[in-house]
């Protein structure tokens, strides 16, 4: 009981140290004194309780809004690799046909757009991974892949020249190769008249 009673009185102490009056007098330079006791010819003061302010939580970069936040990744991708084969500087001899492949790491991004050309042409629709080059012209090819965002901007880039040798029709190397003719053969021989 008496513990109850000790905090029943500690707890009315602090409520009037809370609400203790303010004392203000007006001097006669016109200045004020303000005292938490009367003061001589000083007036009690009604004063409000102190007005408080919570600032919000601080906002982190990490929070900005999910679209802006995309807007700025999107911005800032890059491929680590883009690559076309075949090869640089390959050579092949009398193919059919060659393939070309386009390959990337990390893989391709919805939205983005990949061109594959072939001598400087698209062989097919955009997005186009592979082609097969059938028949396979003599000489030298350039291949390139270029891969582009939404925007037009290009993320990545690639290229790769490769020869293709045929042998000719008068070529030694086709002839050596050809079969050898037959031998003519020989002719009936002629009745003799008697």
């Amino acid at each position: 009981m008496k513990r109850q009673s000790l905090a029943l009185l500690l707890g009315s102490l602090c409520a009037m140290s809370a609400f203790a009056t303010t004392y203000v007098r007006v001097e006669k330079d016109g200045t004020k004194t303000y005292s938490d006791r009367p003061i001589p010819g000083g007036q009690p003061v009604d004063l409000q309780p102190a007005q408080t302010y919570s600032a919000p939580p601080s906002a982190v970069t990490s929070q900005r809004p999910s679209e802006e936040e995309r807007l700025r990744q999107a911005d800032d991708f890059r491929y680590q690799s883009c690559s076309v084969t075949p090869p640089n500087d390959e050579t092949f001899h009398n193919p059919q046909s060659v393939d070309i492949m386009v390959s990337m790491n990390p893989p391709l991004r919805s939205g983005d757009v990949v061109t594959l050309t072939v001598d400087g042409q698209a062989p097919g629709p955009p997005n186009s991974m592979s082609y097969t080059m059938s028949p396979a012209y003599r000489g030298t090819h350039t291949v390139g892949v270029s891969v582009a965002n939404s925007n037009g901007k290009t993320l990545c880039n690639s290229t790769s020249v490769f020869h293709v040798q045929q042998i000719g029709l008068n070529s030694p190397a086709r002839q050596s190769a050809a079969p050898a003719p037959k031998p003519p053969r020989p002719k009936p021989p002629r009745p003799t008249p008697h």
